[in-house]
């Protein structure tokens, strides 16, 4: 490139405490002043526009700011990112050095780092560039350890650390660290637990307060100006549900105890949530908004109205095994009563039949229908295995058909002789960062061996019978001997299902997508041959 080259640039501003930035000197104000700055006295150089990221790690370059200019770098209309210093743009050394060395070079694009010096069209890289960089994420790492010891250091004392308080309460105006009561959602809250101990269910008390108008703890938020989003919705509903009263009723900050710790995240790793045994709970940290009496009466009440299933007695045989193709709900049971005086039963989508036809359609499935697909299905696949079964003993196959089933058996229980390992040891790492307890530790590790030990003793011995194995022994398999003992059933129960079943995806006009327990070794059976009752 040369100067007479005319820069389009892409100032890329990032700010986070997380990362030890010292907020006044690394402030975005103070980076946006000093590159403006710059920028105005660079020649052949403007600017196209300004990306910031307030409040992101430098540890990952998954960053809306940055993602944004890299949008815009590839569409053409940027092709030089000018940034204050190198752990600005980020503190990942292999992710930093991809893009400085390889990503930008290829795109045509010039880098300027001001404070570091660092110019892309007046010289090669500096060779210290990638030891910069393994210091900026050493940094990084040691600044992450000491956020870890600081919050635990909080938690413990009290002190409230999260982003978003619970609805009820905000952050006190004078102490970050301190929660006061918000009167108007603390009211909400108060009406919650009043209809719940005077007899309505949860579902009842989140119909009504939809139809009241009353935004839900989420939407209140946003209205209120927090840049809020819960992970645990499906897609974009805001509306009150069966789970947000549940969650509401048995969350003890309204109690006036301090609850954290519920989950634990390391550098770049996912969050992981922390058994109950292990939250951080602190007494009388906040004024509360339900009374003593009251959540007693709330607690045992949770307790008395939980129930198991009975497996034995429950009509619902396929409770937990179906979900709405759409929304992603559970679907629910509707019974009636015929003029005969028969029963009948059909399933409809949880979200229809909580929220209404707003939200997602009915998804309308009869028992009827549903039964008849599944026992058309067993008695297809049935007959198939009798057909091939009756072809092995009128027709042996050729040994090596044999040793080709033999071979793929025997990658079958080596994979899961892997995974079973790489799980052992996952354990153990969780184990060593305390996020598992020792008793369930030892627990995991024993079925772990156990496993590990079964899947030893398969392998060896498909490889000692791998020479003369034939594709007659496939009908050993546990799996067909289940089914073909289903061979007279005429009526599905819940041990069927259970047995037989992994999920059951219904869509709208009597359509649904079955998922077999045995759907992999079927595929390899009859490759050609498609189950499932769709359709």
């Amino acid at each position: 490139m040369g100067q007479s080259v005319l820069f389009h640039a892409a100032i890329y501003i990032r700010l986070s405490r997380e990362d030890g930035d010292k907020e006044e000197s690394d402030s975005i104000g103070n980076q946006r002043k000093y590159l403006e700055e710059y920028a105005s006295k660079a020649e052949g150089l403007t600017v196209y526009d300004t990306y910031v990221d307030d409040g992101y790690t430098g540890t990952s370059f998954h960053r809306p700011g940055f993602q944004r200019m890299l949008a815009d770098i590839e569409d053409g209309k940027v092709n030089c990112v000018v940034v204050k210093d190198l752990s600005r743009f980020g503190r990942d050394y292999i992710d930093t050095g991809r893009y400085l060395e390889r990503v930008f070079p290829e795109l045509g694009v010039r880098f300027i780092s001001v404070s570091d010096g660092i110019d892309s069209i007046r010289q090669a890289y500096d060779m210290l560039l990638p030891i910069k960089n393994i210091f900026n994420e050493q940094y990084a790492r040691d600044i992450s350890k000491k956020i870890h010891a600081t919050v635990a250091s909080k938690q413990k004392a009290g002190e409230f650390i999260g982003a978003f308080a619970s609805y009820g309460y905000k952050k006190s105006p004078i102490d970050k660290n301190k929660l006061v009561v918000d009167e108007y959602a603390a009211g909400v809250v108060r009406e919650v637990f009043r209809l719940y101990v005077g007899g309505m269910g949860k579902q009842s008390i989140a119909k009504r307060l939809n139809a009241e108008g009353i935004l839900c703890p989420s939407a209140y938020k946003r209205a209120n100006g927090d840049n809020y989003k819960n992970c645990n919705r499906l897609g974009n509903a805001s509306y009150w549900t069966y789970a947000t009263i549940h969650a509401m009723l048995k969350n003890e900050m309204y109690l006036g105890n301090m609850v954290q710790g519920k989950k634990h995240q390391r550098m770049r790793g996912r969050q992981k949530v922390v058994g109950k045994e292990n939250w951080v709970i602190v007494n009388g940290t906040h004024e509360a908004i339900i009374d003593l009496e009251t959540w007693e009466k709330t607690q045992k009440l949770l307790q008395k109205k939980h129930k198991d299933i009975d497996l034995e007695t429950n009509k619902n045989i396929f409770a937990g095994f179906l979900q709405c193709g759409d929304c992603g709900r559970s679907m629910m049971k509707n019974t009636w009563r015929r003029a005969d005086g028969t029963k009948g039963c059909s399933f409809y989508c949880g979200t229809y039949k909580r929220q209404g036809k707003a939200y997602c359609t009915p998804h309308a499935l009869p028992f009827s229908v549903l039964e008849h697909i599944i026992m058309g299905d067993l008695e297809e696949i049935i007959k198939n295995i009798e057909d091939l079964q009756k072809l092995v003993e009128s027709q042996p196959f050729p040994g090596s058909k044999g040793k080709e089933v033999t071979k793929q058996e025997i990658a079958r229980v080596n994979g899961e002789l892997e995974r079973v390992k790489k799980l052992k040891k996952s354990v153990y790492e969780d184990y060593k960062e305390g996020l598992v307890t020792k008793e369930e530790f030892l627990a995991y590790q024993k079925d772990y061996r156990e496993k590990e030990a079964l899947y030893a003793r398969q392998a060896k011995s498909l490889e000692e019978k791998s020479g003369d194995t034939s594709i007659g022994d496939i009908f050993m398999e546990p799996w067909i001997k289940r089914l073909l003992g289903q061979k007279n059933v005429e009526k599905l129960d819940r041990e069927t299902v259970v047995e037989m079943i992994d999920q059951i995806i219904v869509y709208e006009g009597n359509r649904i997508k079955i998922r077999y327990n045995f759907g992999d070794e079927l595929g390899r059976l009859f490759p050609s041959v498609s189950y499932g009752g769709i359709d």
